[in-house]
């Protein structure tokens, strides 16, 4: 969203917002509560405690805590209250800037934000030092990319119009779709908007080409512009958007049991609504009564993100020495290196270690109870026919050089497929991957058919060997010189066409 925020004297363009932000009904609420209300505060129930103001938005991730406290507000009632002795404090704030002034003045002491998006804001935070102190959810469904008739794949977004909200996770959707087509931003022409409401708008007036808006308002476009499509969406690209909520490292220090009580509950709360979807029925009505939005809405909103586990924390957090997934380290690591190459990452950007406390997921004493395992990986069966021959969502050119007439991966061939292949591999991990190997027109066709599919199949071998996925993922192709990129009969022409293409199936 591009929205202002003063940080230390200085505006900072752009502040991160959850990738479905309110589904397309966001709505600002002026919620800071008043100088001395909250953290020692007793509540409207009754309930003398100091309870935790947790600062949320319009958003289904949150559902697990605000399950497990009976409402948005301290009740002594409550399951974390009875169950885990804490009490919680719901306060919504969807306004970004808004809310991390909120924050920066202690007035709440968990904030919403999203690891994608963090480097855009982390500079201005800095001197609050904010932690990252647990994963909430990832966004399955809750982000999409709309387009109109004749855009088929993300390559056809070259020279198109989009709409979206510049620096949130609309923002790094848009980027890793580029990305899996091989285009940068530049190749676009942006239509910036302040958020996934006026994307979708602009895309209805028929304004722009596409636009990167949230569920449910992707239904709606395609509804009130015929022959417009869903191009692909966080169901897809599942493991891209991580919501987190941050605390300020002083309150950590100071605070670090009852927090961990807290998100011990919280954790609880998230299993039990993955493990009985029967139950959202019943916290689609909490949320309905907290965000003053109606019911099916916020029954929605849970069903588009994943409610992430204490196993899915430690993945997240690097603890798994056998998760071989993104975790939240690459995500910030690689947006704080796109957003930077592109300008919109300001200042001295804090390392991983400094922003996160991995010890804190690690003592939690939730581990090991039910409901609390990792996501499992996706399992793939070896894909049929029509499978293999599915529409490509976006298709990567690589080119990877082999020696003459070999098929053999060298060092530098295998460091290309790291730097361009894996992570969008991950990004995307429920997503089968066609790899088709390409040749000059030198030598004999049935010949390069042969060693192009060796070549592709070697890439998918490397993948699965070194990286550890599926081998049944991938559908291997062997085009020969039949799909050139250019026709010259010139060096640079056969070196174009000489190409392994990286695509994602629907």
């Amino acid at each position: 969203m591009a929205v202002k925020v003063k940080a230390g004297g200085k505006i900072v363009i752009g502040l991160l917002v959850f990738g479905a932000l309110a589904f397309g009904y966001l709505r600002f609420k002026d919620q800071i509560l008043p100088q001395g209300k909250g953290a020692n505060a007793t509540s409207a129930t009754g309930v003398s405690s100091e309870c935790i103001r947790v600062g949320v938005n319009t958003w289904g991730g949150f559902a697990g805590g605000q399950y497990m406290n009976g409402g948005f507000k301290p009740s002594s009632d409550s399951r974390l209250q009875k169950e885990f002795g804490v009490c919680a404090d719901f306060i919504v704030l969807d306004d970004p800037a808004q809310s991390r002034e909120t924050w920066k003045a202690d007035k709440v002491d968990l904030l919403w934000g999203t690891i994608d998006a963090f480097p855009t804001e982390v500079a201005g935070l800095a001197a609050n030092e904010p932690i990252a102190l647990f994963q909430v959810d990832w966004s399955r469904g809750g982000d999409a990319i709309v387009v109109r008739r004749g855009i088929e794949s993300a390559a056809d977004l070259k020279g198109k119009t989009v709409s979206v909200a510049e620096m949130t996770p609309s923002h790094t959707f848009l980027l890793w779709m580029l990305d899996a087509a091989g285009l940068t931003i530049n190749d676009v022409k942006l239509d910036l908007v302040a958020s996934g409401i006026d994307a979708a708008a602009h895309f209805k007036a028929g304004q722009v080409d596409a636009a990167v808006v949230w569920s449910p308002d992707d239904q709606d476009c395609i509804s009130a512009i015929q022959g417009s499509k869903v191009l692909t969406n966080t169901k897809q690209a599942t493991n891209i958007i991580a919501d987190v909520l941050y605390v300020k490292k002083a309150f950590l220090e100071k605070n670090r049991e009852k927090l961990s009580r807290l998100v011990e509950g919280w954790l609880t709360g998230n299993a039990e609504l993955n493990a009985n979807p029967a139950r959202h029925a019943e916290v689609a009505k909490i949320l309905a009564a907290g965000y003053g939005q109606p019911v099916d809405f916020c029954a929605t909103a849970m069903a588009n993100v994943r409610f992430v586990t204490h196993g899915d924390n430690m993945d997240f957090y690097g603890l798994n020495p056998e998760y071989r997934g993104i975790n939240g380290e690459d995500l910030y690591n690689k947006m704080t290196a796109v957003y930077k190459s592109i300008g919109k990452a300001e200042g001295k950007i804090p390392n991983w270690r400094v922003i996160s406390d991995p010890t804190f997921i690690e003592n939690l004493k939730v581990a090991g109870k039910p409901g609390q395992e990792s996501e499992r990986a996706a399992t793939f069966s070896k894909a049929t026919v029509q499978e293999s021959k599915a529409k490509a969502v976006a298709s990567k050119p690589v080119s990877i050089s082999f020696l003459s007439g070999s098929a053999q991966l060298d060092e530098n061939a295998k460091y290309i497929v790291d730097e361009k292949l894996v992570d969008l591999a991950k990004g995307f991990p429920n997503s089968r991957i066609r790899l088709e190997g390409n040749t000059d027109v030198v030598g004999s066709r049935g010949s390069n058919i042969g060693l192009s599919k060796a070549r592709a199949q070697a890439v998918a071998s490397y993948l699965s060997k070194e990286h550890g996925f599926d081998l049944n993922r991938f559908v291997v192709v062997g085009n020969g010189p039949d799909k050139p990129v250019c026709e010259e009969a010139t060096p640079d022409c056969y070196a174009k066409n000489r190409r392994t293409e990286f695509q994602i199936l629907e």
